[in-house]
C-alpha cells in the first residue's frame, strides 16, 4: 500500500504557515519612523520617468516594507521589545532593460537608514549630489551602487570610513573632485569594488599605499586621474585607468619584484599618457586575457616571453614602439600593432594563426614591415586583417582563389619613408 501524502505536505504546510505568520508579524510591527519618514521624502524627491511604474506600489494602503524595493528586519540595535522594523534593502527603479527609470534628487534623510545594508539605485536621470552623510550615517552598508545616472557634485568623503563596504559603484554619472584617497587605501580592508568610471571630472592621484590594499576591481576609466601609476595590488583581478591623463612608466608596476598580480585578468591603461618601454613583466602575467595599452607614448621594442596561456586581446596601437612584431603574440586572439613604428616581416606563426582562424583580427597597418608570409590558404571570412601603409608589396587578396582581400585600401607607404633602418625610423610619421 502507498504511503499517505501527508509527510510530503506537511513541510510544505509548515513552510506557508511560517511564510504567513512573517507576514502577519510584519503587518503588526511597524517601521521605524525614521525610516518611514526617509522612504516619504524619497517618494516626494524621485518620480518614475514616463514608461516606468517603479512607484505605483508606494501607496498609503500598503505597508512601507511591503513597497517595490523595500526589505525589512527587526531592528536588532532598537528596543527588542517595540517590535520595530528597520529598512535593511533598498532598491530604487526596476533594473529592466524597457524602464527608463526614474528621475528626481535624492534627499539627504537618505542617509538616516541606519541599518541600510544594501542600497541601490538603478540607471535613469536622478541628478544633484549624493547626500554628503551617506557614509556616516549608513554604517552596515555593504553594497552601494547609484551607477548610470546624473549626479554631480563629490563624491562624498564619508564613504571612506565604512566598515563593511564591498562594493562600491557609482560608474556614469557626472561626479567631479578628488576621489577620496581612503577608498584606495589599505585602511579600508573589506572594500573589494571599486567603480567610478566615466564621470569625466574625478581627479587625484592614485596613492602609493594603493599597492597594499585588498581590491579586486578597480575601474577609473574616463576621468582625470593624473600622476603616476605605483605597483598594482596582488589581488587585483580588473584594473582599468582608461582615458585620464596618468603619465610615467610603467616599471615596478607589475611586481618585477616577484610580486606579480597573479590573478590580473583585464588591463586597460589607453588613452594615458605613459611612456618608456611596455615592461615584459606586462606579458607574463599568468591570468591575463585582456591587455589594452594602446594611445600612449610607449616606445622601444616589445619583449614578450611566451605567453603562459592565450589572450583574447593585446592592443598597443597608437604609440611609437619600434622594432619587429614578437612571435610569442601569436597565440592572441585579437592583435593590433597598429599606428607605430615597427619593421621587419611579420612572424610567420602570426601569418599562420590568422589564416588558421585562431586569431580573429590582426591590425599592423601604418607601421614600417617589410613582409607577411601569407600562406597558400584563403583568408577565413572571419578574419579581420589590416597590412596597410608599410613598407611591403600589399597582395590584392590570398593565395588562394576566392580568398578575401588582405588590408582594405591596399596603399603602401611611400618609397622615401621605407629606407632600412633597424627600428623602421623615417622622415614621415608612423
Amino acid at each position: 500500500m502507498a504511503l499517505p501524502a501527508i509527510p510530503v505536505i506537511l513541510p510544505v504546510l509548515l513552510l506557508l504557515g511560517s511564510q504567513a505568520a512573517w507576514s502577519a508579524a510584519q503587518q503588526v510591527a511597524t517601521l521605524h519612523e525614521r525610516d518611514a519618514a526617509a522612504l516619504r521624502d524619497i517618494r516626494a524627491g524621485l518620480r518614475d520617468l514616463p514608461g516606468s511604474r517603479f512607484f505605483d506600489s508606494w501607496d498609503d494602503a500598503r505597508s512601507p516594507c511591503a513597497y517595490a524595493g523595500v526589505v525589512c528586519a527587526p531592528d536588532d540595535e532598537g528596543d527588542p521589545a517595540s517590535g520595530a522594523l528597520r529598512v535593511s534593502v533598498l532598491t530604487l527603479g526596476t533594473g529592466l532593460a524597457d524602464s527608463p527609470g526614474l528621475a528626481g534628487t535624492l534627499p539627504a534623510s537618505l542617509a538616516s537608514l541606519a541599518a541600510l545594508t544594501d542600497l541601490v539605485l538603478y540607471p535613469g536621470s536622478i541628478s544633484g549630489a549624493i547626500p554628503v552623510d551617506i557614509g556616516s550615517g549608513l554604517r552596515r552598508l555593504r553594497l552601494l551602487s547609484l551607477s548610470g545616472n546624473r549626479l554631480t557634485g563629490p563624491v562624498p568623503e564619508s564613504l571612506a570610513g565604512l566598515p563593511d563596504l564591498h562594493t562600491l559603484d557609482l560608474g556614469n554619472n557626472r561626479l567631479e573632485g578628488a576621489i577620496p584617497a581612503g577608498l584606495l587605501l589599505p585602511s579600508l580592508p573589506s572594500l573589494k569594488v571599486l567603480i567610478l568610471a566615466n564621470n569625466g571630472g574625478l581627479s587625484g592621484q592614485i596613492p602609493a599605499q594603493f599597492s597594499s590594499s585588498q581590491l579586486f576591481h578597480v575601474d577609473l576609466s574616463g576621468n582625470a586621474v593624473t600622476g603616476t601609476l605605483p605597483p598594482l595590488p596582488p589581488t587585483i583581478r580588473y584594473f582599468s585607468v582608461a582615458a585620464n591623463g596618468m603619465q610615467g612608466s610603467l616599471d615596478g608596476v607589475f611586481g618585477g619584484d616577484g610580486s606579480a598580480p597573479a590573478d590580473l585578468a583585464f588591463l586597460d591603461l589607453s588613452m594615458n599618457n605613459f611612456s618608456g618601454s611596455i615592461p615584459p613583466e606586462v606579458f607574463a602575467l599568468p591570468s591575463a586575457s585582456s591587455l589594452l595599452l594602446s594611445r600612449n607614448n610607449f616606445t622601444g621594442p616589445l619583449t614578450v616571453p611566451a605567453a603562459p596561456a592565450p589572450w583574447a586581446v593585446v592592443d598597443v596601437s597608437h604609440n611609437a614602439i619600434s622594432g619587429e612584431v614578437p612571435e610569442a603574440l601569436a597565440v592572441a586572439g585579437s592583435l593590433y600593432v597598429n599606428n607605430n613604428r615597427m619593421s621587419g616581416e611579420v612572424p610567420r606563426a602570426v601569418a599562420r594563426s590568422v589564416f588558421a582562424g585562431r586569431m580573429a583580427t590582426f591590425y599592423a597597418q601604418h607601421n614600417f614591415l617589410t613582409g607577411f608570409p601569407a600562406p597558400p590558404l584563403p583568408l577565413p571570412d572571419s578574419a579581420a586583417l589590416c597590412l596597410s601603409y608599410n613598407c611591403m608589396e600589399l597582395p590584392s587578396a590570398s593565395a588562394a582563389d576566392g580568398g578575401a582581400p588582405i588590408g582594405g585600401p591596399l596603399e603602401a607607404r611611400p618609397a622615401d619613408q621605407c629606407r632600412s633602418t633597424e627600428d623602421g625610423s623615417s622622415g614621415g610619421h608612423g
